[in-house]
């Protein structure tokens, strides 16, 4: 088990006066069998008039802010204490054959209906038919459900390429099968959509990883991002998670915010401004380093 402390900072310059901000982020850890969000505090700055959070469709907690005093400057800065214990599977579930893991067909597992929600497509997942061509390759008959997610996780891997800027928040499933690049976002996109081709269910992950710096280096404050992997639904052992940007299942160095259908539905931060102002910028920096004295 290791204890991080995670500090998330979104920062937007505005060439003019904004009068108004309004916005919705997921920056708070959830609380899970495997990960506790010990504290977490939000800061927006200039202050907001307006500032509350819920529990979304998911689960997650989604909060919202109005800023109303005018402002060239807006900061949304998180603080998270989160404690990340390693996980484990059941064997015996992870030897299901990958076409009786479809929510579909299991009517006899309880969580089925809540799995059934992930097998659709979504707003910014699609399902064209070339996905499914690829994502069958790992999927032959009667093969283990672990082990066809893990084999297509690092098809993925290998044959794309992480090249930052090399797409947008708009690009398509389709069009990454052709690019041969993108982001952590994308190769998630891509292994969601390739599992829901095929009627598994796919889940869309947000949360932070951890950097370790090589022996001897300094660790780079900054030097970490907010994250996204892929969750599999295991019929009888809960969901599997893989992050296929770094060609691993996740562990105690994943720490999960929120997830949803796509990235549509878990923004870390997104809003609405009003001004005149034609020009911005927008840097964000995210830190998750072990907390002091926590055991690794």
């Amino acid at each position: 088990m290791t204890t991080y402390r995670i500090e998330h900072t979104t920062k937007y310059d505005y060439e003019g006066d904004v009068t108004g901000s309004y916005g919705v982020f997921h920056l708070r850890p959830r609380d899970l069998d495997w990960q506790t969000c010990l504290a977490h505090e939000v800061v927006v700055q200039p202050e907001a008039s307006d500032l509350f959070r819920h529990s979304d469709l998911y689960g997650n907690t989604k909060s919202y802010f109005h800023v109303t005093k005018p402002h060239t400057e807006l900061r949304i800065t998180a603080v998270s204490m989160v404690q990340v214990r390693a996980r484990e599977l059941d064997p015996a579930a992870l030897a299901t054959p990958w076409e009786q893991a479809r929510p579909a067909v299991r009517p006899d597992q309880p969580d089925a209906w809540q799995a059934l929600d992930f097998t659709f497509a979504s707003p910014m997942v699609d399902i064209p038919e070339e996905v499914r061509s690829y994502a069958e390759v790992s999927f032959t008959p009667g093969r283990p459900i672990g082990e066809a997610a893990t084999e297509l996780m690092h098809r993925i891997y290998a044959d794309f390429t992480y090249k930052s800027g090399s797409t947008t928040v708009s690009t398509r499933v389709g069009d990454l099968l052709r690019l041969r690049t993108g982001v952590c976002q994308d190769f998630a996109h891509l292994m969601v959509a390739g599992l829901r081709s095929l009627g598994l269910a796919g889940r869309y992950v947000s949360g932070y990883l951890a950097t370790r710096p090589p022996p001897g280096k300094p660790r780079l404050v900054g030097a970490d991002a907010s994250h996204a992997w892929v969750g599999c639904w295991i019929p009888g052992g809960g969901w599997l998670y893989l992050d296929p940007t770094n060609n691993r299942l996740t562990n105690e160095s994943h720490a999960t915010v929120a997830w949803g259908r796509d990235y549509s539905d878990v923004p870390p931060v997104k809003g609405v401004i009003f001004t005149e102002a034609k020009k911005s910028k927008m840097k964000v920096s995210v830190d998750m380093a072990p907390a002091p004295d926590s055991a690794d």
